[in-house]
């Protein structure tokens, strides 16, 4: 609309011409809104409300007389009440500019004047108390022109080829190098340690596995030991049954023998001993009768019946001797040994008839006293088995 002008929102509209401002301002201050300006007759004026820089680089002697260069950054700007606007805009509206370069110039003087009060060592430790410090004593100023700081930093500070703040660090340096090595040391030792205690891990864990193979190899050994070992052990463990069972078959075959032994040899001649100790008892019996016949008979026909009657009895001897085994053990003299045995006994027999011939009158002998092989009395018979050196003759 013609007339109508309307300020940015970090402007101020300075409108000059016709009624004063506030204060007997030569103008009036419109912010935030539109203003009807009459053309011709009234002349606007924009002031800028935004933030502002200015580079301060300023060589400063402290109170220990040593030469400091200091660069710190002011961030400014113009107040935002009419009284800051009208300050500003009287000084700087032609040309805004020059505010950046007055404000370093303000900080710059305040700047040399709070460090010649301070030492290195508060400078370079307190550098917020410096900043606070020139805030403080920059503040009146700034506010006289309009301005007002929202911060001022110290960027860097040095004292050039002096080497104070070198020499003011070295102690600092040497104990952080110090802690630094330290440090360093522990972590070597640390490292070692970790370095150590994995190598005992490792080499406990070789062990443990050599260990672990040396039971899995020796266990492999014994079970291929005793699987090499099930043939043979099994093969002696089956003939040792087969001789154990060879052993018993031939004790079994051994009694067996030996009850065949009996049933062949020693029962038939107990029956055949038994058979002649009866016929001897009978022969016995009848030569009684007959020597009491002969004591009141004529004796020498008796005599000669007796001897007569001496083959019979011979070869009933013999007779016994049919049925039973006779094992001769000593070749031709065992058999001699039996003839003459058979002779024996009959002769045996006729002494005896004699005997009671000759007696009659005394009381005849029992059967249970004779010979235990014929059941005659008078001579034995050869024992068995003691009569010949080469050997006895056994008769079953």
């Amino acid at each position: 609309m013609f007339g109508y002008r309307v300020p940015a929102p970090d402007e101020a509209m300075l409108i000059s011409g016709g009624r004063r401002g506030l204060g007997g301002a030569p103008f009036r201050v419109v912010t935030g809104h539109g203003k009807f300006v009459l053309p011709v007759f009234r002349k606007t004026r924009f002031l800028t409300l935004s933030m502002c820089e200015s580079e301060v680089t300023e060589t400063c002697v402290t109170r220990q007389g040593i030469a400091l260069h200091v660069r710190a950054v002011i961030a400014f700007k113009v107040g935002n009440d009419h009284e800051s606007i009208i300050n500003a805009g009287q000084r700087f509206l032609s040309d805004q500019d020059q505010m950046s370069v007055l404000t370093g110039r303000i900080f710059a003087g305040h700047l040399r004047a709070i460090i010649g009060s301070m030492t290195v060592e508060e400078i370079v430790t307190e550098r917020q108390k410096l900043a606070a410090e020139v805030l403080d004593t920059s503040k009146t100023e700034m506010a006289k022109i309009g301005l007002i700081v929202d911060s001022l930093q110290i960027q860097s500070i040095d004292d050039g080829d002096t080497g104070y703040i070198d020499a003011m660090s070295a102690p600092h340096k040497a104990a952080i190098q110090r802690q630094a090595q330290i440090a360093q040391a522990q972590a070597t030792q640390a490292s070692v340690e970790a370095q150590q205690v994995a190598a005992r891990n490792q080499a406990e864990y070789a062990r443990q596995t050599a260990v672990v193979k040396a039971e899995y190899s020796a266990e492999v050994e014994r079970a291929e030991a005793k699987a090499a070992q099930a043939g043979p052990l099994a093969k002696a463990h089956a003939q040792q049954e087969v001789l154990a069972a060879q052993t018993e078959l031939a004790q079994r075959a051994a009694q067996l023998r030996q009850q065949e032994l009996m049933a062949e040899i020693v029962k038939p001649a107990e029956a055949e001993a038994e058979r002649i100790r009866v016929l001897a008892l009978a022969e016995a019996e009848r030569m009684k009768i007959q020597a009491e016949a002969a004591a009141s008979h004529d004796r020498v026909a008796l005599d000669r019946m007796l001897i007569d009657q001496l083959p019979l009895i011979v070869k009933e001897a013999a007779g016994g001797l049919a049925g039973a085994n006779v094992n001769v053990l000593n070749g031709a003299d065992g058999l001699g040994e039996i003839a003459a045995g058979l002779v024996g006994q009959g002769l045996t027999i006729l002494d005896s008839v004699r005997q009671n011939l000759s007696g009659s009158d005394q009381r005849p002998q029992k059967p249970e006293q004779a010979d235990g092989r014929l059941g005659l009395p008078g001579r034995s018979a050869p024992d068995k088995g003691t009569d010949k050196k080469d050997g006895p003759v056994v008769i079953d």
